[in-house]
């Protein structure tokens, strides 16, 4: 059988510049490559952590001028961070935190859009 490694994810975002801000401030990812056809009809930028291979996909579409539909919301991305307390009280600074599970010891993050980010302590 063909073996398989994780690449990238991607997701779809209505205003670039506002999420490659929360990224890179939120997360610490930072472009690495981008793609932008010239006909200006959309523009994928893929992000890194500069640790590990796999990379976030942002999609812009120059077309889409409306929220993206999220279903239940239930898809969400996991980040592990080696300092939950600092990371906690940067994203509460910022006004992210969309949920928190104390007992499990996780709290969840949104994006621009709406997506809702895991944040995991080191164990």
């Amino acid at each position: 059988m063909a073996k398989f490694r994780f690449v990238h994810n991607n997701i779809n975002v209505l205003d670039l510049k506002k999420s490659l801000y929360f990224y890179n401030e939120a997360l610490g990812l930072s472009e690495v490559r981008r793609i932008a056809p010239e006909d200006g009809s959309f523009v994928i930028v893929y992000l890194s952590d500069g640790s590990s291979e796999h990379q976030l996909e942002l999609t812009w579409l120059r077309d889409w001028e409306r929220p993206y539909n999220l279903g239940d919301n239930e898809f969400h991305l996991a980040f592990r961070t080696d300092d939950y307390e600092a990371a906690h009280k940067k994203h509460a600074e910022m006004g992210c935190i969309c949920y928190e599970n104390p007992k499990m010891g996780i709290y969840f993050i949104n994006d621009p859009d709406g997506y809702w980010l895991e944040v995991l302590p080191t164990r």
